[in-house]
């Protein structure tokens, strides 16, 4: 599940990219890896390789200015998962790239191994911090009034999500455009308090088994 898969990193340190690229390589058989040292270049990056898993972003990085790459491209990538990789540690930067839509946030002192253990528990649909506070599943734990806040088409189009269908498969067959069913997908996210598709289909799962809140809707 966790190979041939396309991560993106955007770092503008060459040593610390070579070094990362080479983990990457060594613990994810077959990925492709993407580098870009400015925003620029990752934005050429986010537009050429559709169907990218992850991002790993350097928040110092040339053209970043601050938090704004990182919401921008969570608003244009709903999908793609993101894990800042920062020379900062401090709590309220954590905080911040978290509450801001990152998956993941990893410091650069962190050791080799626990890197790869945090990107594959994002890859997994899972959060990642250094200190484990927003590492449980149980932020996506919803309540019923979330559930119903999803409109009819909201529901059905989480259930093809679960299917495995892309955008362009549902959009196909929903008869709707793929920048549509794109805003569909972040509106369902942000009302079922999720970050990305894999977290929605989780918790989409949990809750056929434990809550059975689907009920008809699920088998229409």
């Amino acid at each position: 599940m966790l190979d041939n898969m396309k991560i993106i990193l955007a770092d503008d340190h060459p040593l610390f990219r070579q070094a990362l690229t080479i983990t990457l390589k060594a613990h994810f058989s077959g990925a492709e890896i993407f580098d870009a040292q400015t925003i620029p270049e990752l934005e050429e990056h986010l537009k050429n390789e559709t169907g990218a898993d992850l991002l790993l972003l350097d928040l110092d990085i040339p053209g970043a200015l601050g938090f704004n790459s990182l919401i921008t491209i969570r608003r244009l990538y709903p999908d793609l998962g993101i894990v800042i990789i920062s020379g900062f540690e401090d709590k309220e930067t954590i905080y911040k790239s978290m509450n801001l839509g990152a998956a993941g946030f990893i410091p650069k002192s962190t050791p080799v191994q626990d890197m790869v253990v945090a990107i594959k528990e994002v890859l997994n649909g899972k959060l990642w911090t250094p200190d484990g506070e927003f590492n449980s599943n149980t932020q996506t734990t919803v309540t019923d009034d979330k559930i119903a806040s999803l409109t009819p088409k909201q529901h059905k189009i989480l259930l093809m999500f679960a299917d495995g269908l892309l955008n362009k498969q549902i959009a196909y067959e929903l008869g709707l455009s793929e920048s549509t069913i794109k805003s569909h997908a972040s509106t369902i996210f942000l009302k079922l308090g999720v970050r990305n598709r894999t977290q929605a289909v989780i918790l989409l799962n949990e809750l056929q088994l434990n809550q059975n809140v689907f009920g008809q809707g699920a088998s229409e």
